[in-house]
């Protein structure tokens, strides 16, 4: 156990091409002057995985001048292009191809990364997570080789939920990814893709493990405004606020369960869910 605070920052969606400006600019700042230990990016980076939002994309994560981890998105594979896809899926990473999936390790705690995201699916939505045996055996084999007392933090991006029939599953094999996980005391599993966040005890026949979902920082919104998670980790206590421009209280913007479909507005045209805005309240007079 760490007597060490440590503060991380966990960013999801951002979905360049679509990113909302105003609220990165906000995020590059709290960045800059809170200066977290780390930042985990779950995912879906781009909008379509264009060229042009990949070299934004990789600027503005490259400039971020903390410790980073990337997780893959689903958007984030290429799109207009199946031949890359099918061989070459994650070259459009090169600019930071030392970021993906990269475990970091920080006094007491680390994070690790579990892909959920496949080049092709044998059901027609590919948009849904896939927690493969080699991408398990790999997070599995890096939590086991921890350093004794270390707790971990897992980074995906599809939440390990397996809702639904066989064939409609949110993350096929979501729940087996899951019951390893809590036979490691994994600390929480961190996620994206739902573009909203919440932080719910997932049970297993190892008992329960958390998911912390982050909200998304794009204009791709569900039912809350973009945001981001401030976790704190105190050795004892994960602690997590999520935090946004427009000052919703941290409870007010986590949705209560993931959705079944756990998928968010397909495009800049489709009708949103209304935002939930919190009217401020007065400072009291003294």
């Amino acid at each position: 156990m760490t007597s060490e605070r440590l503060r991380l920052f966990h960013l999801s969606d951002i979905h360049f091409g679509l990113e909302d400006r105003a609220a990165l600019a906000w995020v590059r700042e709290e960045i800059a002057a809170k200066r977290p230990d780390a930042v985990a990016i779950t995912g879906d980076h781009t909008m379509r995985a264009r060229h042009s939002e990949w070299d934004a994309a990789t600027r503005w994560i490259n400039a971020l001048d903390v410790p980073v981890t990337i997780s893959i998105g689903n958007h984030d594979m290429p799109y207009f292009n199946p031949v890359e896809r099918f061989l070459t899926p994650y070259k459009r990473f090169e600019g930071m191809k030392s970021l993906v999936e990269r475990q970091l390790t920080l006094p007491g705690l680390a994070i690790v990364p579990l892909k959920t995201v496949r080049r092709w699916q044998p059901r027609l939505n590919w948009s849904k997570g896939w927690v493969t045996p080699e991408a398990l055996e790999s997070c599995l084999a890096a939590l086991d080789a921890l350093p004794e007392g270390t707790r971990a933090l897992v980074a995906v991006h599809h939440p390990l939920r397996e809702v639904g029939t066989h064939g409609t599953a949110l993350t096929r094999h979501g729940e087996q990814a899951l019951t390893e996980l809590a036979r490691r005391k994994v600390l929480a599993v961190l996620s994206g893709h739902v573009h909203d966040a919440f932080d719910i005890a997932e049970p297993t026949g190892e008992g329960e493990v958390r998911m912390i979902g982050a909200g998304t920082l794009s204009h791709r919104l569900r039912s809350t405004p973009p945001g981001f998670n401030e976790l704190v980790w105190d050795g004892v206590e994960l602690t997590v606020t999520v935090r946004n421009l427009e000052h919703v209280p941290g409870r007010d913007m986590m949705i209560e369960d993931v959705p079944p479909d756990a998928m968010p507005p397909r495009s800049e045209g489709e009708p949103v869910a209304p935002i939930h805005r919190v009217p401020p309240v007065d400072p009291p007079v003294h």
